[in-house]
């Protein structure tokens, strides 16, 4: 049984959310992170509400942006309006995470994917370039395999692809025993508060708020289980599928950028000269100092670097 305000006596159903026990109501975190008011929409896909924002120029061409674990669309907010003048702008919580939360049924690559494939066609999008963050990354590479005609550019920040030597810790956390129903019931804001300072590179980058938004949407109604699956489906992957990405990535012709942060903690830096290696005519930028999420971290400097490559101008 969850513990929720509605199932005990409401002095200690405070006292024990505050201690990060039981989740929050859904209504309650989309007037605060997914209200019409600040451009959100949902819609029904294979058995998730998606969550979405579609924002910007609809005469200009499309960009997609894929957060990764943990996140939501609101990731993206900083680079929001460099690229609003001159794009069309899709941004949506990938299933598991943010305001879409969870379904029944698995949450393989493959569904993610189809997730992606059946939002792009909901919204009469034929083509458009698709820039993925860790988890974000790897559904938006396997999707420009999947779908080469599909999309006009990629943009790859940090993303998941070849094999992790180490795994994250909060990942990691959910091969422990007990995992699938301790983690759901009980995590604390400090644990989440420390995932987000170890993505960051300077802690003091981050902003006022973030931290409380990553927690409060892991609370939203069976994220936190969704989150036990997907890290394990992500570590499936990683120890059995992995190690075919040098073969596949080979295959990706579409123009690519790879971005990474020097002090990522979550995927190593050492991957870059994989990616460089494998992925022909790639284009690489790296930030000194950076972790895993430039686009939260140096916003400015990032979208302006994604735009030189998108505009042709990146030398």
């Amino acid at each position: 049984m969850t513990v929720s305000s509605y199932s005990i006596h409401p002095p200690l159903a405070s006292g024990l959310a505050r201690l990060g026990f039981g989740e929050l109501p859904l209504e309650s975190l989309k007037a605060r992170y997914g209200s019409a008011a600040r451009g959100s929409r949902y819609v029904e896909l294979d058995g998730f509400t998606v969550h979405y924002r579609d924002e910007g120029s609809r005469d200009k061409p499309v960009i997609v942006m894929i957060h990764g674990v943990v996140a939501s669309l609101h990731t993206w907010d900083a680079w929001v309006p460099a690229f609003a003048p001159h794009y069309r702008i899709v941004r949506f919580d990938v299933p598991g995470f943010g305001l879409t939360g969870p379904a029944p049924g698995d949450y393989s690559a493959e569904r993610m994917l189809k997730v992606l494939e059946l939002l792009l066609a909901y919204l009469a999008i034929d083509q458009a370039i698709l820039v993925g963050n860790s988890l974000g990354g790897y559904i938006a590479w396997n999707f420009a395999l999947a779908s080469p005609q599909r999309v006009e550019k990629l943009i790859l920040i940090d993303p998941a692809g070849y094999k992790m030597r180490t795994i994250p810790w909060m990942i990691a956390a959910a091969a422990l025993p007990g995992s699938t129903w301790a983690m759901p019931l009980w995590m604390p804001r400090a644990l989440i508060a420390q995932g987000v300072k170890e993505v960051y590179g300077e802690r003091g980058r981050i902003k006022p708020g973030v931290i409380d938004r990553y927690y409060d949407l892991t609370r939203r109604p069976g994220n936190r289980r969704a989150m036990m699956e997907i890290f394990r489906m992500m570590m499936r992957v990683n120890k059995r599928e992995l190690h075919q990405t040098p073969q596949r990535v080979a295959q990706l012709r579409v123009p690519t950028l790879l971005m990474w942060g020097d002090r990522d903690r979550w995927i190593s830096p050492e991957h870059v000269p994989l990616w460089r290696r494998d992925v022909p005519g790639l284009q690489v930028r790296t930030y000194a100092g950076v972790g895993h999420i430039p686009m939260e971290e140096i916003p400015e400097r990032s979208a302006a670097d994604a735009l030189s490559f998108l505009q042709g101008r990146m030398a």
